[in-house]
């Protein structure tokens, strides 16, 4: 998403993927209002929904105590009031094939990052001005570059895995809760992506108890999927997602920016991550076009956008914490009242208040708009590639650095 916005600026960029291409499973698929709004905002938001993809205006749960809504984007503001669930590879397809119609713009696939190149405690990359680590929760660059996250406590870990989806099932994505369980149904038109949550940890003692302890779960939680449930014949059917939440102290180093999962690891609780590190991605374009263009880039351009970006971090994580702790540890502990969790009997009661969790959901704290001029509205395009010469060019076939 940096890499779309700078070269639509003029700012020549070479983002390096890798694997060979985007078809894997990731861990949140949902795009946000705020970012179908920041895709608007760069008219491309009608081209990315004729991606295939699936749309929720009220996210619900079912416990033994009945149904309740959690979140109802209807009550949101402007045009888009629903979350629209892409898969990620399709998302990624779309913004790589914006980019690749810029002149600016260079991809290369199977380019895998193994550290970080440095002259004189700087960051140099490759023959670049800038370097983004955008490399994920287990970011190399970020540790090469010596930079340490703070981690806090998770009280959870999930259990992701696909069953078959058939045309009599319902439309609508929701949760299921209920006494030492909570499980995640996600619509993906021919099957049901689950996230199946699992105390911290619990994954080992599950892998001995036996896969069918998970399929007999899954039937008694969700008892149309009973005659599916047979589709997880093994272990290697189940991911387990090893969730955490973290923080860089300090996101950047003299050429050298951290933004998205390798500046902060987000817990799944909202699918908020991905939309944070896009809104990352806008912040720095916002700031940083100019100085790049103008070949002034220096650190405290770098802090600008940490500065930018620090409080929704924080908030958002803030949140995600409290929530685990505070409701995911006591269902997962078997501690569900019988009439429900109190805040979902409020939110029943007074359903104005599901405006709340669709905004923090929805919109998010300090979203982010693309404020950077197009490369024909702007005076002069540069390159965010000094002159050749300074550092030997990579040869395509060996493993990049930097």
């Amino acid at each position: 998403m940096l890499g779309l916005l700078l070269a639509r600026s003029g700012v020549d960029v070479l983002v390096l993927e890798k694997h060979g291409d985007f078809l894997r499973d990731f861990r949140g698929d949902t795009l946000h209002p705020s970012t179908l709004r920041l895709f608007d905002e760069l008219g491309l938001a009608d081209q990315l929904l004729r991606v295939p993809h699936q749309e929720t205006q009220v996210l619900g749960v079912t416990t033994d105590a009945g149904d309740f809504t959690l979140a109802d984007f209807r009550r949101l503001p402007g045009r888009y009031r629903f979350l629209a669930f892409m898969p990620q590879w399709d998302f990624l397809d779309f913004v790589v094939g914006q980019a690749r119609r810029l002149p600016h713009f260079e991809l290369r696939m199977e380019a895998e990052v193994l550290g970080v190149l440095e002259e004189a405690g700087r960051v140099t990359g490759l023959l670049a001005r800038l370097t983004v680590a955008a490399d994920g929760r287990d970011s190399g660059l970020r540790r090469a570059a010596g930079l340490r996250p703070t981690e806090f406590g998770v009280p959870i870990d999930v259990l992701w895995f696909r069953l078959p989806r058939r045309p009599t099932d319902g439309p609508q994505s929701f949760g299921r809760l209920a006494a030492g369980h909570l499980l995640v149904l996600i619509d993906r038109g021919d099957y049901w992506q689950i996230a199946y949550l699992i105390p911290k940890a619990a994954a080992d003692e599950l892998h001995q108890a036996g896969l069918g302890r998970i399929r007999d779960s899954v039937a008694e939680l969700v008892p149309f999927l009973t005659d599916r449930v047979g589709e997880l014949r093994r272990w290697e059917d189940v991911r387990t997602l090893r969730v955490q939440v973290d923080r860089l102290r300090r996101w950047f180093r003299p050429g050298l920016l951290c933004i998205g999962d390798a500046a902060h690891a987000m817990s799944p609780i909202g699918g908020v991550g991905i939309n944070l590190a896009v809104h990352d991605a806008v912040a720095a374009a916002n700031l940083l076009v100019r100085p790049l263009r103008d070949g002034n880039l220096s650190t405290r351009h770098l802090a600008r956008v940490q500065l930018r970006r620090l409080l929704p971090t924080v908030v958002v994580q803030w949140g995600q914490r409290t929530i685990q702790d505070r409701f995911l540890s006591p269902v997962l502990a078997g501690r569900v009242p019988a009439r429900g969790p109190l805040v979902l009997r409020a939110l029943r009661r007074f359903p104005v208040l599901q405006a709340v969790p669709a905004r923090l959901v929805g919109i998010g704290v300090l979203p982010e708009h693309v404020r950077m001029p197009a490369a024909g509205d702007a005076s002069a395009p540069a390159s965010a590639v000094p002159p050749a010469g300074l550092q030997q060019p990579h040869r395509m076939g060996e493993p990049l650095e930097g």
